[in-house]
Formats: structure tokens, C-alpha cells, sequence
């Protein structure tokens, strides 16, 4: 399987999914939009990621390509890709599909549980996932559901964490791929936004994460990367 990544900053990239990608003998390429490239043809790959980043879905002002990567992420779904969104990668799917991308009323900064909703426990793809999960979240915007999607998580600071539509097109809003090295990353980068809030962790408390969180969000990740068709 060729594995296609659109990549927003440079310190978000695919992290833990390139190295599923390195043990299950995919190829992987990544498209690093911030920098100027540009977006890949339909047919040069068959999964595509489309990972997270500061911004907002809506600051095309300030980030013009976002536009042309919406559509491009709308015609993807359109062919019948098999397509997954990682936070500003899930909204970016939602608002794809004509879903509303929006400020939640909470920020989510470090790691917090999320909950799997009935319906995900009833899917082959989440056989075997605990109920409850812990996982590492950095957003502020939240989406509602495309049209037909299924919920798959939720968390007590946002309602919609996840979900699948056709089977074939994942939104995370948290971040599964994350390691000691991207978690650190994105704590420097974005260190303006560790504010004190209901929902935000200091740097020190999600650089100091035990090693079995990040074991066990490298675990989901893998577990749902190996089960969605490609």
C-alpha cells in the first residue's frame, strides 16, 4: 500500500504512522504543504493522512492551500479513498464532507480519557479497543458529525472525538501517533497555548507521561491502521 500524508507544520508530522507504515512494508510519502508543495494526484496513492497543525480550518487568509486541500480531501472520499484525519486532519475531513467546524467550548491539552460510543463497540473495526481510553489530545476546535457518520468517541471536555464514515474515512480529533520526541516538539512549538484551563496539562506533566500511555495509544493506532481498508 502506498501511504500519502499532507502535512501542515513542520513539527506535526506522521511520527508513529510511518513507523507502522516502515514494519508493514508500505510506502509512505508526505506532502509538506506549509513549505509550498504540492498536493499528489488522485491515483499516486491509496491511503491517505492528513495530519494536524495549529490553525483553524477556516484561516485560509493566512494559509490559502488550506482551500484547495479541503477540496481535494472532498474529491478523495468522492473516488472511494480510504482516508484519515488526525485533529486539524479530522476537522479538515468534517468540513470536507459540509459538516461545521467550530470552536469547542473547551480546550484539550495533554492527555485525557475518551470514551467509545455504543456504536463503536458494535464495529469490527474497534473489536478489542478498551471502553475507555487514554489518549493525547492539543486542539481547541471541535465538529459536528458528517452526514451519515458513525460516533465513534467522545470525552467529558468534547462530545465529538471520532468517527468513520463508509466504513473507510476516520477523523481522530486526538493524537494517536504521538511520541516522547512529538509530544516534546509540539510543546515547544506551541507554547503559547499551555494555559491554565479545566482541560490543559502543563508541558512538564505531558512530557512526564508514563511510557505505557504512549504504548498503548501506538497499540489503537496500529490495531485501527491495520483494520481500515486501504
Amino acid at each position: 500500500m502506498h501511504i500519502q500524508v499532507l502535512q501542515h507544520v513542520p513539527f506535526e508530522g506522521p511520527a508513529a504512522i510511518a513507523d507502522w507504515a516502515g514494519r508493514r512494508g508500505h510506502s509512505l510519502a508526505v506532502s509538506h504543504l506549509y513549505a509550498g508543495d504540492s498536493l499528489p494526484g488522485l491515483t499516486d496513492f491509496d491511503r491517505l493522512i492528513v495530519m494536524g497543525g495549529p490553525m483553524s480550518v477556516g484561516d485560509t487568509d493566512d494559509y490559502p492551500w488550506l482551500a484547495d486541500e479541503r477540496a481535494f480531501i472532498a474529491q478523495a472520499v468522492a473516488v472511494g479513498k480510504s482516508v484519515i484525519g488526525v485533529c486539524l486532519g479530522a476537522q479538515l475531513i468534517a468540513a470536507a464532507l459540509n459538516a461545521r467546524v467550530y470552536r469547542n467550548a473547551h480546550k484539550e491539552i495533554g492527555w485525557f480519557p475518551v470514551q467509545l460510543t455504543d456504536e463503536a463497540r458494535a464495529l469490527d473495526l474497534c473489536d478489542g479497543l478498551p471502553p475507555t481510553l487514554p489518549v493525547f489530545h492539543w486542539h481547541g476546535d471541535t465538529f459536528d458529525l458528517p452526514a451519515g457518520a458513525v460516533h465513534l468517541a467522545q470525552s467529558e471536555g468534547c462530545v465529538n472525538q471520532a468517527f468513520l464514515v463508509d466504513g473507510r474515512v476516520l477523523g481522530l480529533q486526538f493524537h494517536l501517533e504521538s511520541t516522547p520526541e512529538s509530544v516534546t516538539a509540539i510543546c515547544r512549538h506551541c507554547a503559547d497555548e499551555i494555559v491554565p484551563a479545566r482541560y490543559v496539562q502543563t508541558a512538564a506533566e505531558m512530557r512526564a507521561a508514563d511510557p505505557d500511555l504512549f504504548a498503548g495509544i501506538g497499540r489503537t493506532l496500529e490495531m485501527l491502521l491495520d483494520r481500515l481498508p486501504a
